[in-house]
């Protein structure tokens, strides 16, 4: 998220943060109001279920009108009053659809790969499912530890999330079958499968 604030500060780079949220206080939002960027917490336990608080959520993202959502370092999974109204992307430190969950990194390391990487992907009801936009491999060297391999992950994860939002919100995309094109305009604010596209109200 860090690394998005940096890069939206930029004119060029085509896409501005028009809010930084987060289930809990958190050092992100401490970045984001560094950066003049407005922020609002959703905690989950200020509702009775899961349901309640993704709605909530929903409706608090809305009073900020993206047109496009990032989840970056946010761990809780989206239910369906998120995903199913607006296109949000995270990113995982696997080459996904191996090594989805939690523990991609450990999981990776305990089947002896030899690559694995970092995926960003739009993000759908199941847990790291959703289509692929972009993946970066990192090798896996003979000492590697989860610590040590998971900190070369996250250097090509911020890469590759600065560059795949700003092409979105320059350049839009499309989705079929599962495979994720840019270009071609469409609606904007919409789902995963009406996608936004890009023009200087982009935000």
């Amino acid at each position: 998220m860090a690394a998005l604030l940096d890069a939206a500060a930029d004119p060029g780079y085509g896409a501005t943060i028009v809010a930084v949220g987060a289930d809990r206080e958190a050092p992100g939002l401490l970045h984001a109001r560094r950066a003049g960027v407005p922020t609002f917490v959703t905690a989950f336990a200020d509702y009775a279920d899961r349901g309640e608080w993704n709605a909530a959520l929903a409706d608090r993202i809305a009073e900020y009108e993206p047109d496009l959502v990032v989840s970056a370092g946010f761990m809780r999974i989206l239910g369906p009053e998120v995903v199913g109204r607006y296109a949000v992307v995270n990113i995982h430190p696997a080459l996904l659809p191996a090594f989805p969950g939690a523990h991609a990194v450990r999981d990776a390391l305990a089947y002896g790969v030899r690559v694995t990487g970092a995926t960003a992907h739009f993000v759908d009801e199941g847990v790291d499912t959703g289509p692929v936009i972009e993946q970066v491999t990192v090798r896996v060297e003979p000492d590697d530890d989860v610590a040590s391999l998971h900190e070369r992950i996250k250097t090509v994860e911020r890469g590759m999330l600065v560059d795949v939002v700003g092409r979105l919100a320059r350049e839009g995309w499309t989705l079929q079958d599962r495979n994720v094109r840019f270009g071609r305009p469409a609606e904007p604010r919409g789902s995963i499968e009406d996608p936004g596209y890009a023009t200087e109200e982009n935000r």
